[in-house]
């Protein structure tokens, strides 16, 4: 490439890192003025002030967060101009663009643009980076007249993203994006959108992109509603959780579906029996029979005591105030203020007849008989024993805890799948409770009427701010021009600035405590091990059913997951869904992925088999041992393995049996180098389940007794799929028991 050319573009992109740098002591300058001013002036000059603190504040974190790889392309196109291609649009104060958002209209062509389908582009030019320096520049000729002025190097870039060491956290992909994942990326956002994908072809990478191009083309309506990311796991949370905020988007919800129920975090369910049956539809049925089992009516009259009066409240009268509570279709809690205001009224007016009776020509005002009939212990407990407020825990806790309940309630289950449920009251909660819990709470509501006072003064206050925000909008300047370049504050955006700074929440905040939230969009990654009820609570959580779902049904490792999608979203989507899929493996060399489809194909799995993009250095590995020294050969070759991952990642994937075990005797030898579980992955080696490894990658991986990833209690034969297919370079398999079909016996004997 001609020094001129590399020259050119360094001098230019110096100028962008310049503006960025003008645009950040800008935002500084205008937030320290705004902080000197203090708390002055009227109301409405007070909330202006700290809305333009806090707009300040959040394109300062936006301008931080692309510094690394500010640029990374740039397109000549037919017409002569030159357009910069980065992480999001800047331009001079005069408003002349110098780069363009990556996720723009214009920017597609960058990603899709072919020699055979030109879209007006000459030639495509990645910009290597190295901090704030150009390292190098690689062209792609798109037109044939350019082809004697410059190199073709299609592919490079891609390459040497898919060659370098992993980190342990995942990086954007924004630089290389391919066609068939760009088309993806910028689909329309209405509908379900189902990206089905083999190991490696980029799934997530576009899942999250996907949801910062929504975020920037649907803003108006996401800004408020928000977006909700869902993964399978917190290793895989926090594997991703830079990637956002580098492509310009800190407003995602991000969560594990453990993590679905605000306050609880749940462990996983062990069981595969009580994972598959807990996710089955028929726990619609029975949450809604626990619910209806705690309105109760009394088999007799019961007498109360109030102030030494005796009253007598008959199952007639239970009867009556139960059916008329349950016709107002409120949900439980809500539904029980009816029912006790009725039965109050009943026994005030029972005692206004007694004393009236007794007191004959007394016409003393009684108005304070219903406090004291409302206050009064006895009718408290009554009323408490027909109809108890009761919150989603302690209903389950109790169902499940309590074997009576449990009998009266599960008519539709067999004594084997009772037992199966029935555990002791202080058992933690599981993934797989986590939709029971907001099924039931869908069906109880709020367990007082402060819970709903509460959320109308919430929602009092906000209506308040958006007027005020109004107001506000009308007295902005020129000032915030520069805001056009990547979106138009709103007055949404004004009403959660000017919050106070201890309680501005924006609506991801917002959506993190409220189990109602109503989503904009919701993604949902390794789609494929979703239970029935996992998809009826997301559902829930986004009505206008705007989802993109990403996965692989030959993944599915989950007892309750899906055998196809069809199967899994015609409940819930109709035929409102479409599939694309991904047919490129970017990140599994060809030996490694043959040998997984082949394991797979032997065991009767239907896998996708997408094209590795390149080979790999090394072939699979088997190791065949000697009972009981598993543990003791990967010791022996963890310094080969760390040699050929040449300072990248290793991970050991074991049975959960072996992990303690791996773990302690690598420790032994390597100290902290060694991670296990999430949060683990700044470490050379990590030793983890199959569950923890999906969705992740690593240079090398060793995989322990790969038979008993398959024969163990909730092992599948995609628990050793997922686990084979997750290097980036090298696989050893290390086995003293009989080894999967499938698994080449020329691969042995290493």
């Amino acid at each position: 490439m001609p020094d001129a050319d590399l020259a050119h573009e360094r001098d230019y992109v110096r100028g962008l890192y310049r503006r960025l740098d003008e645009l950040r002591d800008e935002k500084r300058g205008q937030l320290a003025a705004v902080r000197k001013a203090g708390a002055v002036g009227s109301v409405q000059n007070i909330s202006e002030r700290d809305a333009f603190a806090a707009m300040y504040e959040d394109r300062l974190a936006q301008l931080d967060a692309v510094e690394d790889r500010l640029v990374f392309g740039r397109l000549d196109l037919d017409d002569g101009e030159a357009q910069y291609i980065g992480r999001i649009g800047l331009s001079t104060d005069d408003l002349r663009r110098l780069m363009v958002d990556w996720r723009a209209p214009e920017a597609s062509h960058f990603y899709q643009a072919t020699a055979f389908d030109r879209q007006g582009v000459r030639r495509r030019r990645h910009l290597i980076l190295q901090g704030r320096d150009v390292k190098a520049i690689e062209d792609d000729i798109l037109d044939a007249d350019m082809l004697e002025a410059g190199h073709h190097q299609g592919e490079g870039a891609l390459l040497a993203a898919l060659n370098s060491k992993r980190t342990g956290r995942m990086a954007d992909i924004v630089s290389t994006i391919q066609a068939e994942q760009d088309r993806i990326i910028r689909a329309p956002m209405p509908g379900a959108l189902v990206v089905q994908g083999g190991p490696g072809t980029g799934k997530t990478a576009v899942a999250l992109h996907r949801a910062a191009y929504l975020l920037y083309s649907h803003r108006d309506r996401l800004k408020s509603a928000g977006v909700l990311l869902v993964g399978p796991s917190p290793s895989f949370m926090k594997y991703i959780e830079r990637v956002l905020p580098s492509l310009g988007e800190t407003g995602v919800v991000m969560s594990s579906l453990g993590r679905l129920m605000p306050g609880i975090n749940a462990v996983p369910e062990e069981d595969p029996r009580v994972s598959r049956l807990k996710g089955s539809k028929r726990m619609v049925e029975l949450v809604a029979a626990a619910v209806s089992n705690r309105q109760r009516i009394p088999s007799g009259d019961r007498i109360v005591d109030v102030e030494g009066q005796k009253l007598v409240l008959t199952p007639r009268q239970v009867r009556r105030a139960r059916d008329k509570a349950r016709a107002t279709g409120k949900p439980y809690n809500e539904a029980r203020n009816t029912f006790v205001k009725i039965l109050l009224r009943e026994l005030t007016e029972q005692l206004q007849s007694k004393l009236e009776a007794s007191s004959v020509g007394n016409n003393a005002d009684r108005s304070y008989l219903a406090e004291d009939v409302r206050q009064a212990r006895d009718v408290r407990v009554a009323l408490n024993l027909c109809w108890m407020p009761i919150t989603p825990q302690k209903l389950l806790s109790e169902l499940f805890s309590r074997r009576a309940i449990l009998d009266t309630v599960a008519t539709g289950l067999s004594g084997e799948e009772k037992d199966l449920l029935e555990r002791p009251a202080d058992a933690p909660w599981t993934e797989a409770d986590i939709p029971l819990l907001d099924e039931a709470a869908e069906l109880l509501g709020e367990p007082d009427a402060a819970g709903s006072t509460e959320a109308a003064r919430r929602e009092a206050e906000r209506r308040r701010d958006l007027e005020n925000a109004e107001r506000t909008l009308a007295n902005l300047n020129n000032a915030l021009r520069e805001q056009g370049v990547d979106g138009v504050v709103s007055a949404e955006d004004l009403a959660d600035f000017q919050q106070a700074p201890g309680a501005r929440l924006t609506a991801a905040e917002r959506a993190v405590g409220d189990r109602t939230w109503a989503y904009g969009h919701i993604i949902v990654d390794e789609a494929q091990e979703l239970s029935f009820m996992q998809w009826r609570l997301l559902v829930r959580r986004c009505p206008l059913k705007s989802f993109t779902i990403v996965g692989d049904i030959a993944q599915t490792s989950s007892a309750a997951g899906a055998s196809s999608w069809s199967a899994a979203l015609t409940p819930f989507f109709g035929d409102r869904w479409q599939l694309e899929e991904l047919t490129v493996n970017y990140r599994t060399p060809s030996q490694i992925a043959e040998s997984a489809a082949r394991m797979a194909a032997a065991a009767g799995l239907t896998v996708s088999a997408p094209k590795a993009v390149r080979e790999g250095q090394w072939p699979p590995i088997v190791d065949r041992v000697g009972a009981g020294t598993v543990v003791e050969r990967l010791v022996a070759v963890m310094p080969e393995e760390l040699e050929a991952a040449d300072g990248g990642l290793v991970a050991v994937i074991a049975p959960e049996e072996l992990v303690d075990s791996a773990r302690n005797a690598l420790r032994e030898v390597y100290g902290a180098r060694v991670g296990a579980g999430a949060g683990s992955f700044d470490q050379d080696i990590v030793v983890i389940d199959p569950r923890e490894a999906k969705g992740l990658e690593f240079d090398a991986v060793v995989v322990l007794e790969p038979g008993r990833l398959v024969d163990e209690h909730h092992g599948r034969v995609g628990d050793l799929y997922v686990a084979m297919t997750r290097p980036t370079q090298r696989l050893r398999l290390i086995a003293a028991d009989p080894l999967p079909a499938g698994i080449e016996a020329q691969f042995a004997d290493a």
